[in-house]
């Protein structure tokens, strides 16, 4: 047993995932739809950052925002899909201590930070729709990097402390985590000690960030919408909803699940569905986001379109010259 065992009083070293109670014909059809659903998602999000930095026309702030968010969701389904993948595919294979609270560190550092991005990326439309003649001054550019990085430190600084209550409760088996990745709840129901203050902790600040941030939001959005609606001009008004619409989509699926999941009153009697529903916010969430915001927005459709064109010349120009030296 390591230092670090004895001085936490824990005797479980490793976690075993439960996973889904399937057979093994449903595990490897499982298997293939979370690998696809993966690699679509890094190949989406990584194709919004490459369009969003190579056309010009694109660097404002709101496609700023949308390429940190779409490294964000890369970082939010590496984290937890390609050990689910693994035992899907192989097996139940155990994941240290160590291992599975690195999981929960970097999971929820990835979910705060993409609930103080979705807050960010909300006062920026209510800016531009609300305030459009103030909009460049407040949003330049050095503006939109101190508010990002402000959004990646909070959300790095913010699980520091349920990361340490977390690492402080001991583990005295069983080492059957119910689950697929390392979550609060699960990890609450394994620990044989009192975690009554750490889950008042976990969930005060929960409910800090999450209606916090919920609530920025939805305010941000009832003075956007109440500005939509004094425009006179029919196009006027439905140009002014497309440019909210695909954040807002967003907004309202990410808080739904995440507000079912972390603001229930207690973990230790969370539903049987909280699979199914860490699987949505997981893996449906991020796959839905680059869909959202790349075919609902038509700048970002003819900016696709310039970039394959560009690509597809140079390749061109290049398989020509090759063939002229030879």
């Amino acid at each position: 047993m390591s230092s670090w065992d004895i001085r936490n009083g824990s005797s479980v070293m490793e976690f075993i995932f439960v996973g889904f109670s399937v057979t093994r014909n449903s595990q490897l059809g499982l298997f293939f739809l979370f690998i696809a659903a993966y690699l679509f998602t890094i190949l989406a999000n990584v194709t919004i950052i490459i369009v969003v930095v190579l056309n010009h026309q694109l660097h404002t702030p709101m496609y700023f925002f949308l390429s940190n968010l779409s490294f964000l969701d890369i970082w939010y389904v590496t984290v937890t899909v390609p050990r689910l993948l693994v035992d899907l595919l192989i097996g139940k294979k155990p994941i240290s201590i160590m291992a599975c609270f690195t999981q929960f560190y970097f999971f929820f550092v990835c979910g705060a930070t993409e609930n103080f991005l979705l807050m960010l990326m909300g006062y920026d439309r209510y800016l531009a729709i609300c305030r459009p003649l103030h909009y460049l001054t407040i949003m330049n550019t050095s503006a939109c990097i101190r508010l990002v990085t402000s959004c990646w430190t909070m959300g790095f600084l913010v699980v520091i402390v349920p990361m340490v209550l977390i690492a402080n409760l001991s583990f005295c088996g069983p080492h059957e985590l119910d689950h697929i990745f390392c979550d609060f709840s699960p990890l609450l129901r394994l620990s044989c000690t009192d975690t009554s203050s750490t889950e008042a902790i976990f969930y005060a600040l929960a409910w800090a960030v999450l209606l916090g941030c919920c609530v920025f939001t939805m305010v941000s959005y009832v003075f956007i919408i109440s500005t939509i609606v004094q425009i006179s001009s029919d196009t006027g008004r439905s140009k002014m909803f497309s440019t909210c619409a695909g954040h807002l989509t967003v907004v309202l699926i990410y808080y739904a699940t995440s507000t079912f999941t972390y603001i229930r009153p207690s973990a230790r009697n969370s539903f049987a569905m909280d699979k199914a529903v860490s699987v949505f916010y997981t893996i449906v969430t991020p796959i839905l986001n680059p869909i959202i915001y790349s075919l609902r927005n038509k700048d970002m459709k003819v900016a696709l379109r310039k970039t394959l064109r560009n690509w597809d010349n140079s390749l061109g120009k290049g398989h020509v010259g090759k063939v002229s030296l030879s």
